[in-house]
């Protein structure tokens, strides 16, 4: 990329193209505001699209009386802390795990069920939309470049700056982040990611992340690094954000962390270790399996790279929750000849 002759309008339009052609609907922000005749919202203030949430509620949960789905998204919309890391630790555990409500059947019983948010399993089941420019007012008045949705729910906020500014557009794009999470909070509320670049230089950090762990993301499928010829704005956006690998990065590598002070940090994984316990799990599954040779192989770290958060129990126990009923017939001798160690080589997994 040539940055003498590439505006940040242009980044912009680009990243909508490759959502575009990942199956996101792309909208221009000031074509749904309020006040026009395809809004999406009644206020600025609003940063979640209900008509979308509550369609794919319903879509999601059919045997669930229309009640009890409104009480559930009642709980999504109106948070209870009063500090926004808590109110978006909590907000993640609801989309994960949905909201159990209760309600009388026909016959007069009382019944229990847990309404979903997401399909998880099945990534054309929900309602994908990437929006530019979209306008939100609280403290102030503000403007994100791009804003994922999924199911009206907004999970990504992507901030772009002119690379033709030779004075660290992405650290300006980092500072603009902290600055949208004082001046417009509620947006964050509902956020699992967030993605600083100036086209050429991406990164990818999570709420609480300081600007040292906003970290690129260099692999589209996992297989090999992209090559170093490729925009690193479109290997992340390609790598991260396509529609099965984002379910999946949702629902088992994005973790809380709470010191004994009461500090709760949000962490999400990068590249190599989302990639590196995919492998594992998959690898683990077909050596624990009756004709498989139990060796699982070798998880290889650099220094620093994250080894403690690889191996932490809730990052790779819950990608095994996907083979549960396999899983605890053979967890004893499963991790065996499991093994990930740090080295200074780069990350690699060996069978």
């Amino acid at each position: 990329m040539n940055r003498n002759t590439i505006y940040e309008s242009d980044i912009e339009e680009a990243s909508l193209n490759w959502l575009a052609d990942l199956g996101y609907t792309v909208l221009h922000g000031p074509d749904i505001a309020p006040d026009t005749p395809d809004a999406e919202r009644s206020s600025y203030s609003q940063v979640i699209l209900t008509r979308r949430l509550q369609d794919a509620v319903a879509n999601l949960n059919p045997n669930i009386p229309t009640d009890a789905q409104q009480e559930a998204i009642r709980k999504i919309l109106n948070p209870d802390s009063h500090t926004l890391v808590q109110n978006n630790r909590t907000f993640h555990q609801m989309l994960i795990a949905g909201i159990e409500v209760e309600y009388r059947q026909l016959d007069g019983t009382i019944r229990s069920a847990r309404v979903r948010f997401v399909d998880f399993d099945t990534p054309e089941n929900n309602d994908w939309l990437a929006v530019n420019q979209f306008t939100v007012v609280e403290k102030r008045d503000r403007r994100p470049d791009i804003v994922l949705f999924l199911n009206g729910l907004p999970l990504v906020v992507i901030e772009l700056k002119n690379p033709t500014d030779q004075k660290a557009p992405v650290l300006k794009a980092f500072r603009q982040i902290q600055t949208y999470k004082q001046e417009i909070p509620t947006l964050f509320t509902y956020n699992e990611s967030i993605v600083i670049s100036d086209g050429s230089e991406a990164r990818i950090g999570s709420l609480t992340a300081d600007k040292e762990w906003f970290l690129p993301w260099r692999t589209i499928e996992g297989e090999d690094e992209a090559p170093s010829t490729e925009l690193e704005l479109d290997v992340l956006i390609r790598g991260a954000f396509e529609k099965q690998r984002f379910l999946n990065y949702l629902k088992h590598f994005i973790v809380f962390e709470e010191t004994e002070s009461g500090t709760v940090t949000k962490k999400i994984a990068g590249y190599h270790q989302f990639h590196a316990v995919k492998t594992a799990v998959d690898t683990t599954v077909q050596a624990s399996s009756l004709e498989g040779d139990k060796q699982c192989g070798v998880v290889w770290h650099t220094q620093g790279s994250g080894k403690s958060l690889t191996i932490k129990s809730h990052l790779v126990a819950r990608s095994l929750l996907r083979f549960k009923s396999f899983f605890l017939k053979v967890k004893k001798r499963a991790f065996r000849n499991c093994l990930i160690v740090e080295t200074s080589c780069l990350l690699r997994l060996s069978t």
